[in-house]
Parts: C-alpha cells; sequence; structure tokens
C-alpha cells in the first residue's frame, strides 16, 4: 500500500517522524499520498465538478472520434475477421488530455472552469514548494536550494503545468492501456486522482501496485530530475493507468518542474564523504550528468516509454 502521509503533522510535535515517513516516501516508493494537506476540501470538490463537467461538455464527443478509438475498432475488427486475431495497441493511450499553463487557451466551458483551476493550480504550487522545502531539508541540502536550481537564472521561473485527463470506459481494456508505463520527467508531481475509479499503478521491487484512491488526497511523486539531484537516493518510479470497462477516471496532474535553461546534477553536497576507491576509477561519486534540462527534454519526448538510464547517458553525451 502506498505511504499515506499527514502533511499537518510537519508542525507539530511529530514533525521528525512525518519527515522520515517523507524521506521513506521519497527513496523506497517515488510515490506517497498527503492527506491534510491544507488545500480546501471544498475547493478540491469544486475541481472535481468542472472538469468532469468540462469533459462532458467540451471533450466527449471530440475523444469518440480520435485516434485511439479508431485504433481500437480497427483492431477489434481484425479479432472478427477472417484471421480472428486482435492486436494489442502498444503505442497508443486511451486518454483524453489537456495541459493548462498560465499562458495558454483554456477550456471556456463550465463558465466557473478558469476562476477554479486557477485558484487550484496557485494552491498545488504553494504546495509544491513546501514539499520541496522538505525534500531539502531531508537531503541535508540550504531551504529553497532545489527551488532556485530550478528557476536556473536568477530571472528564470520553474514551469508549472496541469495536465487534465479523463480515462472513459473502454470496451477493450485488454488491447489498450490507459497510459504506458513511464517515469515523469520532471521535478515534483502532485496528483488529485479520482477517489471512485482506479487503474494507477507504481513498479515496486519488480510488482505493479495499485495506488489505492482515497478522497481529496494529493498523490506526490518524485520525477526524473529529483533523481538526478538528489544522485539516485530518491527515486523517479515507473508508474501506469490501466484502462477500465466502467467509470471515467479523472485524473489532474500538476507538474512543477526546472525551466528549460536550468541546469541539473546531483548537489554537490550529497558527493562530499561519497566517493569510494571504485568510483574514483569511473567517474566520482556522481552517478548522474551534469545537463541542461531542455536537452533532457529534447531526449525524453522521444524516449519517454523507454528504458530510463539512456536518456541520462544521451544528455551526457550532449
Amino acid at each position: 500500500m502506498i505511504p499515506v502521509i499527514d502533511f499537518s503533522k510537519l508542525d507539530g510535535e511529530e514533525r521528525a517522524t512525518t519527515l522520515a515517513q517523507i524521506a521513506n516516501g521519497c527513496e523506497e516508493w517515488g510515490f506517497f499520498q498527503l492527506i491534510n494537506h491544507g488545500i480546501p476540501v471544498e475547493l478540491l470538490e469544486q475541481v472535481k465538478k468542472v472538469c468532469s463537467e468540462c469533459f462532458k461538455l467540451e471533450r466527449e464527443e471530440g475523444f469518440k472520434g480520435s485516434n485511439p478509438v479508431h485504433l481500437l475498432n480497427e483492431s477489434v475488427e481484425l479479432e472478427n475477421g477472417p484471421g480472428g486475431m486482435s492486436q494489442r495497441l502498444d503505442n497508443a493511450d486511451w486518454e483524453d488530455v489537456f495541459v493548462l499553463q498560465d499562458d495558454n487557451k483554456w477550456p471556456s466551458q463550465p463558465p466557473e472552469f478558469k476562476e477554479t483551476m486557477k485558484e487550484y493550480r496557485a494552491e498545488l504550487k504553494k504546495l509544491a514548494e513546501k514539499v520541496m522545502e522538505v525534500m531539502d531539508e531531508n537531503l541535508g541540502l540550504e531551504k529553497g536550494y532545489i527551488r532556485r536550481a530550478f528557476c536556473g537564472s536568477e530571472n528564470g521561473q520553474p514551469f508549472f503545468g496541469t495536465k487534465v485527463s479523463h480515462y472513459p470506459p473502454c470496451p477493450r481494456p485488454d488491447l489498450v492501456h490507459g497510459l504506458r508505463a513511464h517515469t515523469d520527467a520532471g521535478g515534483v508531481i502532485l496528483l488529485f486522482q479520482d477517489d471512485q475509479v482506479g487503474g494507477l499503478q507504481i513498479l515496486k521491487d519488480g510488482q505493479w501496485i495499485d495506488v489505492q484512491p482515497l478522497a481529496n488526497a494529493i498523490v506526490i511523486n518524485t520525477g526524473d530530475q529529483i533523481e538526478a539531484m538528489s544522485n539516485g537516493l530518491y527515486k523517479s518510479a515507473w508508474h501506469r493507468v490501466l484502462a477500465t470497462r466502467n467509470g471515467n477516471r479523472r485524473s489532474i496532474a500538476s507538474f512543477y518542474n526546472p525551466s528549460l535553461s536550468a541546469i541539473i546534477a546531483p548537489a554537490k553536497k550529497l558527493l562530499e564523504g561519497q566517493t569510494t576507491k571504485e568510483e574514483e576509477d569511473q567517474d566520482g561519486a556522481a552517478r548522474y550528468p551534469e545537463f541542461m534540462f531542455g536537452d533532457y527534454m529534447t531526449v525524453y519526448t522521444k524516449q519517454k516509454f523507454l528504458p530510463k538510464e539512456p536518456r541520462f547517458q544521451a544528455v551526457r553525451a550532449m
């Protein structure tokens, strides 16, 4: 079961215990769920409402004519044809998705969508920065280290995007993924997932484990850049979404990522005292190269669903 952590206890007598729970979530799982995180329940209820309505009003019809639906129909036709063989769709996801940023076009329906999601994004951004400060503390880095690294230049800004996804009921979940297995390219990801319809799984110790739906929790996962900055102490975990026959799974994931110009590398403080004789003969204590996040994204967009390690090898060579 994915760790569930009461974030409010950071401010009380159980601070040390809570810090240790978050460290364990980052080191052993790469995923954990936060409850009592400070985001008003009324706002979360409104977010659920406007995102579900937006899908019905603006997205549902379009999904019916989308590429994954066409491909699945073709595969089922093959099964019903002379050969009787359907094909699993290994390069498609049964997902309707759009991304919200400060400067892109947002859906217009329902009318309260923009106001609600703007408020929600502001709350999530603050929570992300609190979580990163906890990571700073647990790693023994100075407060604000990760955020400053994500800014890149003095005037730079981290990227903060919100991906609104729906996974509609799928007639043949045996033939298509909801979302193929991958790790996240960026920094800290904050997911407000459906509390009725499951489907999200993470890979731990060779086993796929359900991320159990939990009302009003925020699921935190660490991306590839946190893994690199922590020199592998924190894990960027593989995860996937299963397609399901029943229920329209809602998923709202916010990504706090470095700016494209940010230089990412293992934090020097973490390398002190780590070098063994064997590592000296190879490449020092750093297990990850220094690279520009924009270069990493160029590689990632082509290799998202492929093994993680070659991405770091590719940016090392750039």
